[in-house]
């Protein structure tokens, strides 16, 4: 059986490795940026809101893991049984698992997944998910992360068959044009871009090669206290959220909408069993509430939507999305979106 790796140039051909099958993959994470711009060496694809996931197949043997390196098989297990199905095998992928609400994706639709463990009450949960698998790091014995991006595509496109099943799709880009995608892309209701240098190698850290155009403010907090709940509301009133700057929790405010009954009554019982005497946010921060609050570890991960951040680093109109379970809470920063790439028009 010939391999995508078989077309190489010769000089290409150099830049694998010789490699064991990886056990473990930190994935290459894209920097936040406030400056769009269109530039031939790089390409631009849907910025989808989800769940990352490395996929790995070795002797006909499929393993998903997120991002933190936790299984997923058991919670996604109509994407293993297509991945088993596809007559490739010996690889390493990454992508985004999603669901959809309507023709957007929807990661507050995705959590009735991603807290299921078992594999018959995923498939019975009736929310259909789907793999957007957008690059490749391990093919046929060899480590292929130093390919430039667009090689790694064409070898993705390739290796898999994307016409033979339902819920594995190959993650479409466009060249060049990045300004005008974006302004498409915000129209449609869509996160966002990601800009990524098409001559790039794969990195596992985050990287200026992969850029995010962010069409909604939209990230990840720890979550340090709630408040207690006022009239008919039940569980709690609003969670207090936070980011860490080094070593200190910043405070960045506190968010009471997005929730329904059971997400009130579920999440307050998690949150019960970590309750804590002391703030964990920093002492510095002077805008705590100090009446009806209950402070808890630092161990649960908020998705939040919101418009903008005040002048005081604060959060407005905040909106919960869901939890996170793939981010460690210590890797939680604020987003700056400092990052720059491509030619700078």
């Amino acid at each position: 059986m010939t391999s995508p790796l078989d077309r190489l140039s010769e000089h290409l051909k150099k830049r694998l490795k010789r490699a064991a099958h990886p056990e473990k993959v930190r994935p290459m994470l894209a920097t936040l940026t406030n400056k769009r711009f269109s530039d031939s060496k790089w390409v631009f694809e849907r910025k989808l809101d989800g769940e990352r996931c490395i996929a790995s197949k070795r002797d006909g043997r499929v393993r998903l893991m997120s991002r933190n390196k936790k299984g997923l098989n058991t919670t996604y297990p109509e994407l293993v049984a297509e991945l088993e199905r596809q007559a490739a095998d010996n690889f390493v992928i990454d992508g985004e698992i999603v669901a959809f609400e309507g023709n957007l994706t929807s990661f507050s639709r995705l959590q009735n997944r991603m807290q299921i463990k078992d594999p018959a009450e995923a498939l019975e949960a009736g929310v259909a998910v789907y793999y957007y698998i957008f690059d490749i790091v391990y093919l046929h014995g060899y480590d292929i992360t130093q390919l430039p991006l667009k090689e790694r595509k064409s070898i993705l496109k390739e290796l898999l068959d994307f016409d033979g099943g339902i819920h594995l799709r190959f993650t479409v880009h466009r060249n060049e044009n990045g300004e005008q995608y974006y302004e498409e892309a915000c129209e449609q209701g869509w996160e966002g871009l990601i800009a990524k240098d098409s001559e790039s190698g794969y990195v596992h850290r985050r990287s200026r090669s992969w850029l995010k155009f962010k069409c909604v403010n939209q990230q990840e907090f720890v979550i340090g206290g709630f408040t207690d709940p006022k009239g008919n509301r039940v569980g709690f009133g609003a969670l207090l959220l936070g980011y860490y700057d080094q070593e200190e929790l910043v405070y960045a405010g506190m968010v009471g909408t997005g929730f329904d009954d059971e997400t009130l009554r579920n999440l307050h019982e998690k949150m019960a069993e970590m309750e804590c005497r002391e703030p964990s946010f920093a002492r510095s921060d002077d805008e705590l509430p100090e009446h009806y609050v209950h402070w808890v570890k630092p161990k649960l991960v908020a998705e939040v939507g919101f418009t903008e951040w005040t002048p005081g680093g604060k959060l407005r109109h905040p909106r919960f999305l869901g939890l996170r379970d793939d981010k460690p809470p210590g890797n939680i920063h604020r987003e700056t979106g400092n990052g720059h790439g491509g030619n700078g028009k």
